[in-house]
Order: C-alpha cells, then structure tokens, then sequence
C-alpha cells in the first residue's frame, strides 16, 4: 500500500470544500453587515435621537404657549358645537344653551 492511495481522495475533496465554504461565506456577508448595522444603532441610538430632536426642532419650532391655549380652546368650542347639532332634534333648548356657551369668549 502506498501513501499517496491514501492521500487522494483528500485532494479530490479540497476543491469541493473550498467551493463550500467559499459560497457559505459569500451568503453570510449580508447576515454580518445588518448584525454590524443593527450594533450600531442600537450603540449610537441616544445619539440619534438627539439629533433627530434638534432637527425637528429647528424646522418645526414649538407653539408658544398662548398659540398652544388659543388651539385647545378652539377644540373646545368645536366640540361643544358638534354636540349641540347632536342633540338638536332630541333637546332643541340644551342645543341653544351649547350655541350661546360656545359663542361668549
């Protein structure tokens, strides 16, 4: 029996195993770079939602706080509007009353 009978069939089989491996990491290489993106973010995530605060800030400011009362206001009397038609058919003085509350500053 000689060495190289024995030694053959791996040289056969290298080709094949390089192959493999060589399609198996060429497959993993997205799989690694969303881990490493993933890591990232998650590393850096107080960092970006600063600077995505600062930006939303910059270009849409905050209302002052006359504009933010002058706004719920506003809702207020829409909401006592909307209910006053509600109840029109069914209690047509409690809709009058609502009218005149919604009406007075």
């Amino acid at each position: 029996m000689n060495f190289l009978t024995i030694g053959i069939p791996f040289e056969a089989a290298v080709p094949m195993a390089n192959s493999i491996i060589g399609a198996a990491s060429s497959a993993s290489r997205p799989l690694i770079g969303l881990g490493v993106f993933a890591t990232l973010l998650v590393l850096f995530k107080p960092l970006l939602t600063s600077l995505l605060h600062a930006v939303l800030r910059t270009f849409a400011p905050s209302k002052s706080t006359e504009e933010q009362r002058s706004k719920v206001r506003m809702d207020d009397f829409m909401a006592i509007k909307r209910f006053a038609r509600s109840v029109q058919d069914q209690h047509p003085s409690l809709a009058a009353e609502l009218r005149f509350i919604a009406s007075r500053d």
